[in-house]
């Protein structure tokens, strides 16, 4: 079993700056960042392998980055230049297998933190 606790949402104004925050109980294949806004599907924003390897959707390319440090059990997800649309409940999530954004396939999911952006 893995546990999942996210940290660092909060309110900032466009072209803003947050940090969340992931600590889990330990580490497998596949963790990743979704969101969903009110009203829309949850997506996936970015995953990153055990060995490193990341992605990113479109839209936040050049402006989010994904990192882990196994070391305190953490996965970040750096947001800059933020933009309204980025407003959303961010989850972490983790899966023992290929990763993808394909959020059926994770096993295992955080609490959520918010995230407003305001213009």
């Amino acid at each position: 079993q893995v546990q999942l606790m996210e940290s660092g949402g909060g309110s900032v104004q466009t072209g803003g700056s947050l940090r969340l925050s992931c600590n889990y109980t330990s580490e497998i294949f596949c963790m990743a960042w979704f969101r969903q806004a009110p009203g829309k599907e949850r997506e996936g924003v970015a995953r990153i392998t055990h060995t490193g390897t990341t992605a990113y959707t479109d839209s936040v390319k050049g402006r989010f980055t994904i990192s882990n440090d196994n070391a305190k059990n953490t996965l970040y997800l750096q947001m800059n230049s933020l933009k309204p649309e980025d407003t959303a409940m961010y989850y972490c999530a983790a899966r023992r297998a290929v990763c993808s954004f394909d959020a059926s396939h994770f096993t295992y999911w955080g609490q959520g933190t918010q995230v407003a952006v305001s213009s």
